[in-house]
């Protein structure tokens, strides 16, 4: 037991010393975030001096974490391999402090990030006037995606197919905490295929002019939490019937807690709509939400309190 102990200690000591701190920016080793993923190593330390930067980069190994050293950084394009800004096509990857804008791909939709490669953590971050902020395009039923203190601003595109401020594959896991989505411009705020998908103390604001569909669609059920969040319907949406839809694509996830507390809602268009529209068999509990505007709490299974 000991000389297994010993082998793990050694082999942490020996990850930690490959591990190196790339330095990205005017006048350092490498100029571009390209540049450094070309050379990055598995648990490797990006950091990027504050300035803007017209390039992409796609990030093939694992454990890395990208991150500003000062802000604002950031990232313009054009997009990598038709898909994104950042290809994050590798596990546990985390990005900190930067900014990804302007991502448009021929198909319509280019991606600030295109997540492909399984758990990401997204802190810090703004996404303004992409065609999607992060789109998760491939099933990976283990992988949680998790976004904190994230801005995302004017993203969405109707080319061909929908895309969204944010769009979440099939995962095990969304979980997005004290971010702000704010004038999506068409297609959804936040669209989640996970199994599980919590929104916590976050914003998701329609704009006066921008005609986004819904606040949050769960097209293919799983559980859901909705807490403490503050939610606008503008006066142009796109889709008046709802703010969130739980399984309008099928139900294809278990669906046992759909747990809607502590929100604020605002309608404000001329005409009545649905807070929380339930098409699972499962109940949905709204307990502690505040309502202005003309507004039907719950439409479906569930309770009102």
């Amino acid at each position: 037991m000991l000389l297994f102990l010993a082998l793990v200690f050694s082999l942490s000591l020996a990850f930690s010393a490959a591990s190196t701190t790339l330095r990205v920016g005017p006048g350092e080793r490498f100029p571009t975030p390209s540049a450094a993923a070309a050379a990055a190593r598995a648990g490797d330390r990006i950091v990027i001096r504050a300035g803007t930067y017209r390039d992409c980069a796609v990030w093939g190994v694992p454990d890395l974490t990208i991150e500003a050293a000062a802000e604002p950084v950031v990232i313009t394009g054009p997009v990598c391999q038709g898909k994104a800004l950042f290809v994050a096509g590798a596990p546990r990857l985390t990005i900190t402090g930067l900014t990804f804008r302007g991502a448009i791909a021929p198909p319509g939709n280019g991606a600030g990030i295109r997540a492909e490669g399984g758990d990401l953590t997204i802190r810090r971050t703004r996404f303004e006037d992409n065609q999607n902020g992060i789109l998760t395009a491939v099933n990976i039923p283990t992988a949680t995606l998790v976004i904190e203190e994230s801005v995302f601003l004017q993203n969405g595109a109707l080319i061909g197919e929908c895309a969204h401020g944010l769009y979440a594959n099939t995962l095990a896991l969304l979980a997005i905490r004290r971010s702000r989505f704010e004038a999506t411009r068409i297609c959804h705020h936040i669209k989640s295929r996970a199994v599980r998908t919590e929104i916590i103390d976050t914003e998701i604001l329609d704009g006066p002019e921008e005609t986004a569909s819904y606040q949050v669609d769960i097209p293919n059920g799983g559980d859901l939490v909705l807490a403490r969040n503050t939610v606008r319907k503008g006066p142009r949406a796109g889709n008046m019937r709802a703010a969130v839809v739980i399984g309008a694509e099928g139900i294809r996830h278990p669906t046992t807690t759909l747990w809607i507390e502590a929100n604020r809602f605002e309608n404000l268009m001329p005409r009545g709509t649905v807070f929380v529209r339930n098409l699972t068999a499962a109940p949905a509990v709204l307990s502690g939400n505040r309502f202005l505007g003309s507004v039907t709490p719950l439409e479906g299974p569930g309770t009102v309190r």
